[in-house]
């Protein structure tokens, strides 16, 4: 696989400094059912990192001593995890909101066929993938029958009361472009999702998050075999978007790796950038320091989280723009 750190380090993009920590992002490990085109955690089924029992009990200790109120648990697929489950009630049990990021598919395999009771019953709210609602787009992205899964695990979710108005149980679902290109205007968006899933199959979710693609792990070194890096990066920087860069998500939140180390944000996380301090900083510092202020490493990738309408974790962060989307390099063959 290409490395793209070094295409990315020289950076012209503007300085950031952190405001007060709200949520913590954590990557239990990068083991996966799946193997998505489009990931950039290179996560897959034959990947062994995850998180040792010490470091997870580190957790509920940051989030009581950092007073934060998001949890919010990622992958691989986090459900994998052996202490998915004793994770989420301790957090839960602190009044902390619970976010699960997942594949959909994940429900299916062995061992997990009461996920779905689980998180419904410990009100977690479900981030799940679905990067289009056509078959041919979705399977082409993430593998053969991982459509008629994710169909399968929406009518279950919603059986349990996720996405229906009212019930508290909230399921958003996440767009990302098949190719490099920026993700459309989201709202717009949103509603042909909402449409077609409740007209071809009766499906109810809450929000759309439209999440554009980082040139980073397994699409950065596809853009690189494609001889569309370059291009790519032009499409970023043309729609840089000044006004995103007071909600981007590094701001107030901190992402977690397998081992316990901080980074800004999962994509810091994936090249390596640790946050800033002394030696490496890691999860137990959290429990005696507070890291407001501090200055955000930056690189040429965060150009996708500001381009256009923006993009992070929960979706786009500014309005979409009328600016080009560079239509001839949309799709990768």
């Amino acid at each position: 696989m290409h490395a793209t750190l070094p295409l990315l380090q020289h950076t012209e993009f503007p300085a950031l400094h952190r405001r007060a920590l709200e949520t913590l992002q954590v990557n239990l490990g990068y083991k996966c059912n799946m193997s998505c085109q489009h990931c950039h955690v290179n996560a897959g089924p034959n990947r062994t990192e995850m998180m040792d029992a010490a470091t997870l009990a580190l957790i509920p200790q940051v989030l009581a001593a950092r007073k934060l109120h998001t949890l919010d648990l990622t992958g691989g697929a986090p459900e994998l995890h052996d202490g998915f489950r004793e994770l989420v009630r301790a957090a839960r049990g602190q009044d902390c909101k619970v976010i699960d990021r997942c594949n959909l598919t994940i429900l299916f395999e062995p061992g997990q066929e009461d996920m779905a009771e689980f998180l419904a019953q410990q009100q977690v709210e479900i981030v799940a993938s679905l990067p289009c609602y056509s078959l041919e787009n979705v399977d082409k992205q993430r593998g053969k029958g991982a459509f008629d899964k994710s169909i399968l695990a929406l009518q279950q979710l919603n059986a349990l009361g996720y996405g229906i108005p009212g019930s508290g149980l909230v399921l958003n679902l996440v767009f990302n472009p098949q190719g490099a290109s920026l993700p459309p205007d989201q709202a717009a968006l949103e509603a042909d999702y909402k449409r077609e899933l409740f007209n071809h199959f009766g499906i109810h979710f809450n929000r759309l998050l439209a999440i554009a693609n980082m040139p980073i792990q397994r699409f950065g070194s596809m853009l690189i075999s494609k001889g569309k890096f370059n291009d790519y990066m032009r499409l970023l920087h043309e729609n840089f978007a000044a006004a995103n860069l007071e909600t981007v998500m590094c701001r107030n939140l901190v992402s977690v790796d397998w081992q316990g180390f901080l980074y800004d944000c999962d994509f810091n996380q994936q090249l390596g950038l640790a946050l800033t301090g002394m030696g490496r900083p890691h999860l137990r510092d959290l429990l005696q320091q507070d890291i407001e202020g501090q200055s955000i490493r930056v690189a040429d990738h965060c150009y996708g989280c500001t381009a256009g309408q923006g993009s992070s974790c929960g979706g786009a962060i500014g309005r979409s723009p009328a600016a080009p989307t560079h239509e001839a390099i949309r799709d990768i063959k």
